[in-house]
């Protein structure tokens, strides 16, 4: 059985290999500030996908469990800040999830681009 962490990577890996091969230039991964966190950075055209990877040994996980309001909210956050550093506010910034369940023969990857939106106002 494989540990939480090296778990993980696998899925990174698996997901920055579909993104490439969907066309994405993948601009960074691990990103991480004092406010959250963006697992992978792509880029396609005027897009900038910020993408979660959750990887399960499990066959079902809901999304609404595996990515929480206030994950969102470190992701958005830690987003906001590579878009401010990088210059790409005029860009088309995008908040995808990846989820990959592995079992001892397979894995199957689900990509959900545009899998939440994050507004910084209050309402």
């Amino acid at each position: 059985m494989l540990d939480t962490a090296l778990l993980g990577q696998k899925g990174e890996a698996l997901t920055v290999d579909y993104l490439r091969n969907q066309g994405y230039t993948v601009l960074s991964t691990n990103y991480r500030t004092k406010r959250g966190e963006v697992d992978i950075i792509a880029k396609k055209g005027e897009v900038i996908a910020f993408v979660e990877v959750k990887t399960r040994l499990k066959k079902y996980f809901p999304i609404s469990q595996v990515v929480t309001t206030t994950k969102q909210r470190r992701i958005a956050l830690a987003a906001l800040d590579f878009a401010l550093k990088h210059h790409l506010m005029q860009q088309v910034l995008r908040f995808d999830v990846a989820t990959i369940q592995y079992t001892e023969a397979t894995q199957e990857l689900l990509y959900l681009p545009n899998a939440f939106q994050y507004s910084t106002r209050r309402s």
